[in-house]
Order: structure tokens, then C-alpha cells, then sequence
């Protein structure tokens, strides 16, 4: 495993010990196998994944989701979506890497698909900016959903980012006015709008393509106001408590599921998405079409009405009376 996070060590340390003992198998002159000790490590193997990925963490669901080697929006549009064509430019400053976009067939369906991209190295980090996209490109998705909302073709979004980008360009080409400008406008929408959170889903970021009739999040992806290193620098003044933040943001998908907060859970292959990313793409398509068919089979008033009642039921909450 070239990639492996904190809390697989035990497995790495099995993996370790059955690749010496397939070596000293291949090597023996002596006629003594050990086909016996092979079979019983990849057993335990085995079973150690299983132990370890049925008792994450919220704190572990958020390293998986942050894998490197996880699929990102581009790896779906090419295993989940057909004939993807990519779109570019805002038609006001240029055009942001870090939000891909473009008309695709899903099993048949035209579609418009919208999504952020993360890169898989260094130059690449750079051109898409880690996946946190700048004021232009949350106008870039604006601009291409209003050609599906005039071509009435359905919207997919993919959300993947860590949030939006902070940083000074950004803040003087006005990001929070054209995140807001999205929210907006992705409400008056009357074409159907399903979203996915494949791995990352953070704040405003996330939500500047996430106003949708169905939210979709992938098992071991999260969906947060905040990151939990934010969230634990501002509470207890220090990064470190990020696993302590994770728990108390409930930002999972089983506890985003209950608190109504997203819609369906995609299951993901044993270990992650990273591990069988086309058993996973499987999964995300056959849900996805899904929810778009019930989406479409609604009348536009009726997709309106859903969404903006999704949306004002968040943040509902209840005190305790005074004792």
C-alpha cells in the first residue's frame, strides 16, 4: 500500500509479513512450501480490514476522505458518465481548473455535469488549485447550469473540496458574492439537480454547487460547515483536537443521514473508494440514476417547491427547558 493512513499500520504490518512469506515460498529449494501460512495470512489480512473499516472513526472517515489516491470528479465522469465534452470559461475572467463542467450521457440521459477537481500531484495541485475553486469558477457553474436550465437537461453535481478559496484574488473578485449568487440561482432552478459528495464537502465551498433536489454522499465521505482542524483551532485553540471537532460536527454520512441532511448513502468496496474505484463508480451510478429518475418524473413547481423546503429545514434545533 503506497498510500496508507495512521490506522492501517496493523494491516500494513500483515501485508509486510505475507509478501516475505510468498518470497520464501518462491525462493525454497527445499520442497517446503508454505502454501498452508500464505493462505492462513491472507485470511487474517482479511479479517484485520474488516475490523478496522467497520469501527471508524469520524476522524478516519475524514483521512479516507482525503485519500490521494481516491477517485476524484474526472475519474467519475469517465466510468460513471459517456461522452463527457468539457466546457470551460466563466465569460468574465477565465477559467477555473479547479471546477470542471461539461455535457455527458448518463446511461442515456443527456446531462450537465458540474464537479470540483482535486490533482493527483504537485503540477497538477497546482493547476486545479487543490480543488478549492476560485470567484470564476462558481460563475463558470452558474453560467453552464443555466444552459441546462434552457436546454432542460438535468444538473449533476460532484462535490470534492475542502471549501473555497481564501485567498486574496479571490476576496477582491468578490467569492462569498458569487457563492451566493449560486445558492440563488441553483433554487430557481426548475430542472432536476442531484448532488454526490465524493469525498470532501466543505462550507460554502461545497454548498456553492450543492443546492440540489437529492444530496448523495458516498460512505466514507463528509459534508461540513467547517474542516475539523478549523473547527478545533477556533474551539480548544489547537489542531491537534481535529479527531475530538470531527465528533462533535457529526459530519459522517450515517450521522448526515439521520439528521436528514443528505438523502442517500452510496456504499463504497471494503477499505474505501481508492480500493475498488470501479465497483464504487458502479454503486454511484446505479444510485444516481435513481434519484434523477424520480427527480425528473416530478413537475418543475413541484422540483422548486422540494428543493426550497429541503433547504429552510436546515438548522432546525430544540432546547431544554429550564430545570
Amino acid at each position: 500500500m503506497k498510500h496508507h493512513l495512521e490506522f492501517e499500520k496493523p494491516l500494513i504490518e500483515l501485508q509486510r509479513k505475507l509478501a516475505d512469506l510468498k518470497a520464501h515460498n518462491d525462493s525454497s529449494q527445499l520442497g517446503v512450501g508454505f502454501e498452508d501460512e500464505v493462505a492462513g495470512m491472507e485470511a487474517k489480512i482479511e479479517q484485520t480490514r474488516r475490523d478496522i473499516y467497520s469501527n471508524l472513526s469520524p476522524w478516519h472517515r475524514v483521512q479516507v476522505a482525503r485519500h490521494p489516491m481516491r477517485p476524484y470528479s474526472l475519474d467519475y465522469c469517465r466510468m460513471v458518465f459517456d461522452e463527457f465534452s468539457e466546457l470551460h470559461g466563466d465569460r468574465l475572467f477565465s477559467d477555473d481548473r479547479a471546477i470542471v463542467s461539461g455535457l455527458a450521457y448518463l446511461d442515456g440521459r443527456k446531462v450537465m455535469v458540474i464537479g470540483t477537481q482535486k490533482g493527483r500531484d504537485t503540477k497538477e495541485n497546482i493547476l486545479r488549485n487543490f480543488g478549492s475553486a476560485h470567484p470564476e469558477g462558481y460563475r463558470k457553474a452558474l453560467r453552464l447550469m443555466k444552459m441546462a436550465n434552457k436546454f432542460r437537461l438535468p444538473i449533476v453535481t460532484l462535490i470534492d473540496t475542502a471549501g473555497a478559496f481564501p485567498g486574496v484574488g479571490a476576496e477582491e473578485r468578490h467569492i462569498a458574492e458569487a457563492i451566493a449568487v449560486n445558492l440563488r440561482e441553483m433554487a430557481l432552478l426548475d430542472v432536476p439537480i442531484v448532488g454526490v459528495v465524493l469525498g470532501e464537502g466543505g462550507s460554502g465551498g461545497a454548498l456553492g454547487i450543492g443546492v440540489c433536489n437529492r444530496v448523495l454522499i458516498f460512505e466514507n465521505a463528509y459534508y461540513s460547515v467547517i474542516s475539523p482542524e478549523g473547527c478545533a483551532a477556533i474551539l480548544w485553540k489547537d489542531r491537534a483536537a481535529a479527531p475530538k471537532a470531527a465528533e462533535a460536527l457529526k459530519i459522517t454520512a450515517n450521522h448526515l443521514k439521520d439528521l436528514t441532511l443528505v438523502d442517500e448513502i452510496i456504499p463504497e468496496p471494503l477499505g474505501g473508494a481508492h480500493q475498488d474505484p470501479a465497483t464504487a463508480a458502479k454503486n454511484m451510478k446505479e444510485v444516481l440514476i435513481r434519484n434523477l429518475d424520480e427527480v425528473t418524473a416530478m413537475s418543475p413547481q413541484e422540483r422548486l417547491k422540494q428543493r426550497y423546503a429541503k433547504f429552510r429545514a436546515f438548522g432546525h434545533f430544540a432546547e431544554n427547558a429550564a430545570g
